[in-house]
């Protein structure tokens, strides 16, 4: 049996797999190796892919599995509880890109359905090629990462009513308010049916399936979920990426929600790449060619209506210029979703295929220039707030939106000897945590509106704004503080803080939170006391409890974990750091200094003299000290009862010594 399909299938997987390595050299997204390649293999290319059907059809296999993988990462929980600036921000981006895109086309002479679909696309932007780039930068902590992440969340939401609505553009309907109604109706059979699925039929279901060894019977079941809703939603008339989608929505409520995602992503992964190289077959790459300037003017154009549009919608969200700026420029392009979306459009007529090679062309180029963009988003923002934005237009815009006001009002003259905590994360708020349990006074700035309002509510003086910013900081009192830590993730803004901190004390100990060890130097040259990467961090905690379990003496584990901060973790490093140091031991061989905590209240020890327990003749331990509620006694007699809570300083061999832990148990 002769099958060319299966020829055609390892010639796609080969090409794209050597593209792949050649655009990862060059730091370009993976969704444009697949697209080129096929444009490369496809019939405006070199003619290699003849079952250019069967392509597609295993295309919309994948774009099922991407609204699947989609419906599983939202719960119905999120859905329904989503921030203010997933609704308020998306809202406000989408529909503002939507009306300038809508407007500036029908006064171009298309007409308004065409006009209002082309503004669906070119609204939605790349969440795979984002959030890859903000990870890669280490940017998601950052305020500008997680404005754009949660654009992005609600853009990979809202095309699900596009799709809805698109039918109705097309205006296949004469009663359009009855097919609105009825439209209305499956989806409210659909929401009643995910409900109840979700809440009786699925989980039991999927519980039964996981039950025994092997995954065969859950991975079969969760593709049966799939595809099941796939079809009924296409049978009242829908598409099947909803039905699709809705199934995810039921899955992400299960306790198997993550145990599905992991195996459904291979398949979606697979799949969903030939629906990118069935985008790329389709594409004409002689358009490039013949109308290069036109093309990169549309291209331009519509990067520019996206990034107004983001600009506004982030900056009436109450965000820093700076912050508004750089979101902005993360979201200039054409997304992933837009090729889902444009198929039904040109199926239905909203589309010209001119206009469909134009969208595929502008799309392509968007994707492309984002890793650059991106990477060099600092530089663009500075050079458009100077060039179009003064400073002074900057901080009265902000001051329009109360950016720093509430701020000022709540910060006084009373802060001395504080810690300053720059970025209000998971990081920011462990130490903030650890200061106020101890009494220290806090002041924290951060970019976050949510963030910030977080640290309020916990009684912190907060300060709305860019760290980098002088102004910022002396509105911390930065020069009566005495430390500043700085907890955000993004390595060049940290580098600008600590040097701006230095620029106004030269006193105030500065500590740092980086993510990588490469990152030391250069924070310790710009000004920085102490750099505490995260990659290496967890290594000695890791070790230190390894330590601690085989009775290393605290103080010998303590000198070692200072003696790897001082040399900067090259020893984790496997750097050299000067001829081999050996740790501090006892002369005695094979005896050691250890403490063992008194835990249980019921034991063969707890309760009972150190005479009757017979340390010295049983287990061979010498006591040297007790500590007991704070106070230590160093004088042990045989007399001296052993209590709950006590710690005990020891003598003796590592094999005494966990007889005894064992007995204090």
């Amino acid at each position: 049996m002769h099958l060319p399909l299966f020829g055609e299938l390892l010639l796609i997987l080969a090409l794209a797999g050597g593209i792949l390595l050649l655009f990862r050299r060059f730091k370009l997204p993976s969704i444009l190796a697949f697209i080129a390649t096929g444009m490369i293999a496809g019939p405006h290319g070199l003619g290699w892919v003849k079952e250019v059907e069967e392509v597609e059809a295993l295309a919309e296999i994948g774009v099922v599995f991407l609204l699947f993988v989609i419906g599983m990462e939202f719960s119905l929980k999120k859905l329904i509880s989503v921030g203010r600036t997933v609704l308020l921000g998306g809202a406000l981006q989408t529909g503002l890109t939507i009306v300038a895109i809508a407007g500036a086309l029908h006064f171009g002479g298309i007409s308004w359905p065409s006009a209002v679909f082309i503004g669906f696309l070119v609204s939605l932007s790349s969440t795979a090629i984002v959030l890859r780039v903000l990870q890669e930068k280490g940017k998601m902590d950052g305020a500008h990462g997680r404005v754009s992440t949660a654009i992005l969340i609600f853009q990979d939401i809202i095309v699900v009513p596009m799709m809805l609505v698109t039918p109705l553009l097309a205006g296949k309907s004469s009663n359009i308010a009855g097919d609105l109604l009825l439209l209305l109706g499956k989806m409210a059979l659909l929401l009643v049916t995910v409900f109840t699925a979700g809440r009786y039929v699925v989980p039991r279901l999927l519980r039964a399936a996981v039950k025994g060894r092997g995954n065969e019977l859950f991975i079969i079941t969760i593709v049966v979920i799939c595809f099941a809703a796939a079809f009924a939603t296409q049978a009242m008339g829908l598409s099947l990426a909803l039905g699709a989608f809705f199934a995810g929505l039921v899955i992400s409520e299960t306790d198997q929600a993550y145990h599905a995602t992991g195996i459904v992503q291979p398949f979606h992964e697979l799949f969903l790449s030939f629906f990118f190289v069935s985008i790329g077959m389709l594409v004409d790459a002689g358009l490039f060619l013949a109308h290069p300037i036109a093309i990169l003017g549309l291209a331009l154009g519509a990067s520019m209506l996206k990034i107004g549009a983001a600009f506004v919608a982030v900056w009436v969200l109450r965000y820093p210029v700076s912050t508004a700026l750089h979101s902005a420029l993360a979201l200039f392009q054409l997304g992933e979703f837009g090729f889902v979306l444009a198929m039904p459009g040109l199926a239905l007529g909203l589309l010209s295929q001119d206009h469909y090679q134009l969208f595929l062309a502008v799309a392509i180029l968007g994707m492309a220039a984002t890793p650059f963009v991106m990477g060099r988003s600092e530089r663009i923002s500075r050079w458009l707030l100077l060039r179009f934005l003064p400073s002074g237009v900057s901080e009265r815009l902000d001051r329009l939106m109360r950016v720093k006001r509430e701020q000022r009002k709540q910060l006084g003259g009373s802060l001395h000897d504080h810690v300053v905590i720059i970025g209000f994360g998971l990081n920011g708020q462990n130490v903030a945590t650890a200061a106020i349990e101890s009494g220290i006074a806090c002041a924290v700035i951060e970019e976050d509106p949510e963030l910030a309002k977080k640290a309020q509510q916990v009684g912190l003086q907060v300060l709305h704004g860019d760290g980098s910013n002088a102004h910022v900081l002396e509105q911390a009192h930065v020069e009566r503080a005495r430390v500043v830590v700085v907890a955000i993730s993004d390595p060049e803004s940290t580098r600008k803080i600590v040097a701006c901190v230095r620029s106004i004390s030269s006193t105030v100990y500065v500590i740092v939170r980086t993510r990588y060890v490469r990152e030391i130097q250069a924070n310790l040259d710009a000004g920085a006391n102490e750099v505490i990467p995260e990659e290496f961090e967890t290594s000695i905690e890791i070790f230190y409890r390894v330590l601690r379990k085989y009775l290393v003496p605290e103080q010998r584990i303590r000198d070692l974990v200072g003696q790897i901060r001082n040399d900067h973790y090259s020893m984790l490093r496997g750097v050299a750091s000067g001829p081999a140091k050996q740790p501090d031991t006892l002369l005695i061989p094979g005896v050691e200094i250890a403490t063992l905590p008194v835990t249980m209240g019921r034991s063969k020890v707890v309760g009972r003299t150190v005479a009757e327990i017979q340390l010295r003749e049983r287990y061979g331990i010498t006591v040297l000290a007790i500590m007991r509620k704070g106070r230590y006694i160093t004088n042990v007699s045989g007399n001296a009862r052993i209590t709950t809570d006590d710690v005990l300083y020891l003598l003796g061999s590592p094999e005494s010594i966990v007889k005894l832990d064992h007995d204090l148990r």
